[in-house]
This record gives C-alpha cells, structure tokens and sequence, in this order.
C-alpha cells in the first residue's frame, strides 16, 4: 500500500512505525513543514499505560523513549507560596523535541521515507491509497474535506499560555498565586533537557486586569516571572520557541463525527483534542496511530479496516473527551474553590472529573501528614518497579 502520513509529530510518525512493523513491504511517506528538531511546545507527560503499550507494540522504540524521560515523583499544589497539598504517585516526561528525534529515527530505520521542510500540497498529496491527517488540531488535510467529517471546534475561556523555565521541577506542581486582578496560575513539570515546562492560565477578567492584552511579550514575560517569583525561586520564564515568542491562546477543543472519509483518516489532535489538564495528547495519539495500523492489519478491504478504526476509535473517546471538558469547565471557575485552605482545594481540584466516596476527604487528609507521604511514595517506587521489570525494562537503580 501506498500511504502518506500528512504532520510529522507522535502522530504520523508512530503511524508510520507502526505500519512497517506489520508489513514492511508498505510505501510510507511522511512529509512535515518543518525542518528537523523543531518543535512547539516544551515536554509532555505520560504514565505506565503509555509505556506498557509502547513496549507491546514495539520495545526498541519504548526503550529509547524511556532512557530520554525523567521520572517525578507527587503533585503538589501550592496557595500564595504559603501553603501546600501534595498527591502521591509519580509520572515520567520527556521532551517533544527529542521525543520526534527517537520517532523519526527510527522510522528511518524501518525504511520510512521522512520528508522535512515539505508543505502539505493539497489534492496533489491525496492521491495515495491511505491519506493519513496527522497534521494537528488546525488540520489542513481534514479541512479539505471538513463537510464530511462534520468537524466541530470549541474555544475554552481561560487564556493560556505554554512556557518553559529553566528551574527544575522534581514535582508535577500547580502553584496559583493571588493578584489584585484576580487568581492566576500555572502546572509545570521537568523534562529532560535541565528546563521544565509551564503552563500560566487564568481567567479572561484576571487577563485583561494584568494587562496581558496589551503587554508586549517581553513585558508580560516580566510580569509572570514577578507574580510567580516564589514558585519559580528566582529562576527565569522561556519564551522562545522555534524562534517566535509563545503567545497566549484559548484551548481549541476539535471533535469530527467521523475520522475517515474515502481514502483519508485522521488521527490525533486532527481527529479529536483533550484539554492539557488531563495531560493525555501525545498518548491518545500514540493510542490513535497503534489502533489504525493494526485495523489495517487485520482487515484486507481499506473502507472495512477505516471503519473499524473510526468506530472504536471514536467510541474509546467519548468519556476521555467528557472529562476533558468538564476539567477545562473547573478550571475555567476556579476562582470559586480558592478562598478554602490548601488541602481542601486540592482534594476539589482532584475530584473534578467524578465522584468520590464520602470518606475520601477525610482520607485524602491523612496522606498529608509525612510519614504517610513517604510510606506512600516508597510505595509507588516499588510499583514503578515492578512495571518496569514486567515490560521488560533495562534495570534502572531505584530512588
């Protein structure tokens, strides 16, 4: 089959991996506008369920995204600098940049022909057997045919904007800080690369009342770094990416009553976005670009095996799409839970997307005190342990 993959992030080029992994005698393309190395965006999270599958459907690749990921250990949420809550637990992240150097690497390796530097052509580039948009959530290949896959796109009220900064993070860290304009804030984790990622929200009012609508970006650079002064303990905000200064955004949240059409399939942030409290992009088209190639595999007739991916795909989202708005609608309110104390914003904050048993608060406050939290964080290295040893992972020293 000839196919050719439109975007070169996780998306198209773990698409194309995955492809060649099932048949190598596939002719795969994947062409990206943009030259090598760069990227949007600082790093991405991910947990064990994106590791156990990276590691069933191919281990060399899971292994190399592993060895280029840190590991951080608890949440912590963090009022005015003066108080603090902490979840346990831990995740890992890596950077996007060297996340596409491991994917574009090795689809090279598999005989991938990886075109950089490369604009989408319009129906010149539809003309293969398989089209696949993976070209984000501004998708230019789903917008030639956006009648068809009935694309809908909501805008979240909060503005944010996405940073890095070079202090380091050992803990995914929500710090909100109070202003005379209102509540403003930011999560941030580590990367790999000595820098973390940071991602500043707040609402529209407490927007406009900072002057961030009429800032320049160095100058509303100053002033995130000046309100974030304690969490960042002196150190500097990251702006620059790919050259052009980040700018502030409202979340674009893409949904598409069907994911194919004739020869054409999308996947990731072209077929369906999740708000980035729920940290799940990357993984879901990862998710995405797994579930494709293997409907392919298992299904001779090219109109059987998209159908079966657009069923189970857009079926396997509905409640992970749910949850993401109903944690961007939270968040965009948020300014309604922080007159409570630190433990009990922190455990609002947690059960924002669902239910929780009456006793749960009253647990959730025994976690705080720290021996709990180190009996629960030798806990979780143990588990992370174990997963490890069960994928398969190399020995990595415990910490």
């Amino acid at each position: 089959m000839r196919i050719t993959c439109v975007g070169g992030g996780p998306a198209g080029l773990y698409f194309a991996i995955s492809m060649k992994l099932r048949d190598a005698g596939h002719d795969i393309t994947v062409i990206e506008r943009d030259p090598p190395g760069a990227t949007y965006g600082w790093g991405v999270v991910y947990w064990d369920n994106l590791l156990d599958m990276l590691y069933r459907n191919d281990a060399e690749t899971a292994r190399k995204v592993r060895a280029a990921s840190v590991v951080w250990h608890e949440q912590e949420i963090s009022l005015r600098g003066e108080q603090s809550a902490f979840f346990g637990g831990y995740g890992f992240s890596v950077t996007r940049a060297a996340l596409l150097d491991i994917l574009t690497e090795r689809a090279r390796e598999l005989g991938v022909d990886v075109r950089h530097r490369r604009e989408f052509a319009g129906e010149a580039d539809l003309t293969a057997d398989l089209v696949v948009a993976a070209d984000g959530a501004n998708s230019q290949v789903r917008q030639t045919h956006a009648d068809h896959f009935g694309t809908r796109v909501d805008f979240g009220r909060n503005p944010y904007i996405w940073l890095g900064t070079d202090r380091v993070f050992d803990r995914f860290t929500f710090a909100f800080e109070e202003t005379p304009a209102g509540w403003i804030w930011f999560h941030a984790y580590p990367s790999s690369a000595g820098t973390s990622t940071c991602i500043v929200e707040c609402t529209e009012a407490t927007w406009r009342g900072l002057g961030f609508d009429t800032l320049s970006n160095v100058d509303g650079l100053r002033l995130l770094e000046n309100i974030f002064a304690r969490p960042l303990a002196g150190h500097s905000l990251i702006s620059q990416s790919r050259g052009r200064p980040a700018q502030w955004l409202r979340f674009a949240e893409v949904r598409n009553q069907k994911w194919c059409h004739g020869n054409v399939v999308l996947v990731g942030d072209a077929a369906h976005t999740t708000h980035f409290t729920l940290g799940s992009g990357t993984r879901l088209a990862m998710i995405d670009s797994t579930m494709l190639a293997q409907s392919l595999f298992d299904h001779a007739d090219l109109a059987e095996a998209l159908g079966d991916y657009d069923r189970r795909g857009r079926g396997d989202l509905r409640r992970i799409q749910a949850a993401s708005r109903t944690s961007m609608a939270w968040f965009e309110r948020a300014d309604h839970y922080l007159d409570r104390d630190a433990v009990a914003f922190a455990f609002a904050m947690s059960s924002r997307c669902g239910q929780h048993a009456p006793w749960s608060y009253q647990v959730y406050r025994a976690t705080q005190v720290p021996a709990v939290r180190r009996l629960q964080r030798g806990l979780a290295t143990g588990r992370r342990w174990f997963l490890a040893r069960r994928r398969g992972e190399p020995v990595i020293p415990r910490l």
